[in-house]
C-alpha cells in the first residue's frame, strides 16, 4: 500500500507540473466520496475500523507504569535516575496525589474515552451489523477499563455533549454487560488469521469472565458461577491450547501462539511503542543484546515476589539475575564490579554506584529482540490468554466450594510450570493469589487481583499499609475541570 501511495503521488505531481502551462483552472473531481456515503462497501468499512483498533496498542503504554502500584513491580531511584519528582515512589507507596500526579491518571482516562469517542464517530457510518457489533464490543472494553481503574465513570454510547453524566460503578457494569450480551450473537467465532487482534466471541467471553470474577468488587454481588460459565465457553470451544512453555507466548514472533485470545500487534519498524526491555534492562545490557541504545535501568521486581518462585519453577526463567555477559559470552562488569544482578533491593532510594544499579531482578518474560535496529520490539502484547482462563475458572470454582474442579484447573498450569500438583490441603485463597502472580507476572492483572483478594492496601517492602480508597484511582483533575458533572472519588477531595 505504501509503494502504491508513492506511485499515486508521483503521477499527481507529474500532472500538476504539466498542467502549469494550462489556463483552464476548473477543478474536475473524479474520486471523492461524500462522507455520509463512505462505509457502504466491505473494503470501505475495513478502512474505517482498522484505525479504531490502533488505539488498543496503547494498552501496554497505559498499563506498564501503573503496574508500579503493585507488589510485583518496583521502580526504585538509583542515584538521580528515575527520581522523577518521586512519582514512582508515590505510586508504589500508594501516596499519589490527585493534583501532583494528575497526568499519571489523565493519560489512561483519555486513552479510554478518546478511543470511545472515535468509535462513536464511526458507528454511524457502519451499515454491516456484524461490524457494528464488533465495534460496540471494542467500545465496551474501553468502558470496562475505565470502570476498573476509576469506578464511577461516564457511559459514552453516542456522540454527545462535552458534559455527560457520571454513572455509578454498578450502572456502568450493568451497561457493559448488556452491551456485550447484545452484540455477542453477531460476533464471529473465528480466531486467528483475519481475526487476530480483533474482537470476537472468545474475547467477549473473556471480558465477561473478568467482570464476573470481580463483580463483588464492582457491584457488591458475587458472580462466581457466571465466571465459570464464560471460562467454560472459551476452554470447551477447543479453539485455544496451552503452549508447551509459558514463555513461548511472549516470543518476538508470537502471533501464532495457540494460547493467545487477544493481543495487540507491534512491529519494530511498522508499529512501534513496545519497549518494556528498555525500561527494565541495565544500561550495559546493550552489549548483551546488541541494542541500538543503552536501556534505562528502571523497572524491577520486588525480592519477595521473585522468591515466590521455587527453584524448579520453569517460570522463574522470566527473571534476569546473576552474572551478565555480552554478546560474545564474555562476563561484564559495572565500574569494575562484576555485573551481577541481585534480587535484593536494599532501599527504595539508593545512592549512585554499581550496588544500586545492579539491584533488583529484571524481566525477560517478553523475549528480548537481539540485534534490533530500534528501541521498539516486534513482540505482540498479550492482553488475554488461555492460561489465565484456567486460573480464573479454578478460582471461581474454589470460591463455590468445588475444590476438585479447582484443583484440576490449577494443576494444568502447575504441570506446565514443572512444579508439583496442588493437593486439596494446599489450595487456599492466599496460594491462588500467589499462583496467579507467578503465572501472570507483568501482564498487568496484578492490581485487579490484589484488590479482589483484599491484599492491595496491605504493607509490603518499602510500602506501609494504605487506605482502602486507594483501590480506585482519582478522577483526573483535568476531566473534572472540563466536566462539572464529574465528582471526585471519596478520599481524594
Amino acid at each position: 500500500m505504501f509503494n502504491s501511495t508513492i506511485r499515486v503521488w508521483g503521477v499527481c505531481l507529474v500532472l500538476l507540473l504539466a498542467g502549469q502551462a494550462c489556463t483552464d483552472l476548473d477543478e474536475k473531481t473524479y474520486d471523492v466520496i461524500p462522507t455520509d456515503q463512505f462505509g457502504q462497501t466491505a473494503a470501505q468499512q475495513a478502512a474505517l475500523i482498522g484505525p479504531l483498533y490502533s488505539g488498543l496498542a496503547d494498552y501496554y503504554g497505559n498499563s506498564a507504569g501503573l503496574n508500579a502500584v503493585t507488589d510485583e513491580q518496583i521502580v526504585p531511584t538509583r542515584g538521580g535516575d528515575w527520581k522523577d519528582g518521586d512519582n514512582w515512589k508515590r505510586l508504589y507507596q500508594h501516596t499519589w496525589d490527585p493534583t501532583t500526579d494528575n497526568g499519571q491518571f489523565n493519560g489512561p482516562w483519555t486513552w479510554c474515552y478518546n478511543n470511545i469517542t472515535s468509535i462513536n464517530q464511526q458507528l454511524g457510518s457502519i451499515t454491516d451489523e456484524n461490524v457494528k457489533a464488533e465495534l460496540r464490543a471494542l467500545r465496551a472494553f474501553f468502558h470496562y477499563k475505565a470502570m476498573d481503574m476509576f469506578g464511577n465513570v461516564i457511559i459514552a454510547d453516542q456522540v454527545g455533549t462535552s458534559t455527560p453524566a457520571q454513572k455509578t460503578r454498578t450502572e456502568v457494569f450493568n451497561w457493559i454487560e448488556k452491551e456485550l450480551l447484545e452484540v455477542y450473537p453477531k460476533l464471529s467465532s473465528t480466531v486467528g488469521g483475519a481475526y487476530y487482534g480483533r474482537f470476537n466471541k472468545p474475547v467477549v467471553n473473556m471480558i465477561l469472565a473478568k467482570m464476573y470474577l470481580n463483580a463483588q468488587v464492582y457491584t457488591g454481588t458475587a458472580r462466581w458461577a457466571d465466571a465459570v460459565t464464560r471460562c467454560d465457553s472459551i476452554i470447551m470451544s477447543g479453539k485455544f491450547s496451552l503452549t508447551a512453555d509459558l514463555l513461548d507466548n511472549f516470543k518476538v514472533q508470537n502471533q501464532n501462539s495457540p494460547e493467545i485470545i487477544l493481543a495487540t500487534p507491534f512491529d519494530n519498524s511498522k508499529r512501534g511503542g513496545f519497549n518494556v526491555h528498555m525500561a527494565t534492562l541495565h544500561y550495559k545490557h546493550q552489549l548483551t543484546y546488541n541494542l541500538p541504545a543503552s536501556p534505562w535501568n528502571g523497572y524491577a521486581t520486588v525480592v519477595e515476589f521473585y522468591n515466590s518462585f521455587t527453584a524448579q519453577d520453569l517460570r522463574k526463567k522470566m527473571w534476569i539475575v546473576g552474572q551478565q555477559y555480552d554478546a560474545t559470552g564474555a562476563p561484564m562488569d559495572d565500574d569494575g564490579i562484576p555485573m551481577v544482578i541481585t534480587p535484593e533491593i536494599p532501599a527504595f532510594e539508593m545512592p549512585a554506584g554499581p550496588a544500586g544499579r545492579l539491584a533488583g531482578a529484571r524481566s525477560q518474560k517478553y523475549e528480548i529482540q537481539r540485534n534490533n535496529t530500534t528501541n521498539d520490539m516486534s513482540n505482540d502484547f498479550v492482553i488475554f490468554r488461555l492460561g489465565d482462563v484456567y486460573l480464573m475458572r479454578g478460582e471461581a470454582n474454589f470460591r463455590l466450594g468445588r475444590t476438585a474442579n479447582a484443583l484440576a484447573d490449577f494443576n494444568v498450569i502447575r504441570k506446565r510450570a514443572g512444579v508439583p500438583d496442588y493437593t486439596a490441603a494446599q489450595l487456599t485463597l492466599d496460594e491462588i493469589l500467589a499462583e496467579r502472580g507467578r503465572e501472570l507476572a507483568w501482564e498487568y492483572h496484578r492490581r485487579q487481583d490484589l484488590i479482589r483478594f483484599g491484599q492491595f492496601t496491605k504493607a509490603w517492602r518499602f510500602k506501609p499499609a494504605s487506605e482502602k480508597y486507594r483501590e480506585l484511582f482519582p478522577i483526573p483533575r483535568d476531566q473534572i475541570s472540563l466536566n462539572p458533572n464529574l465528582k471526585q472519588n471519596p478520599g481524594y477531595n
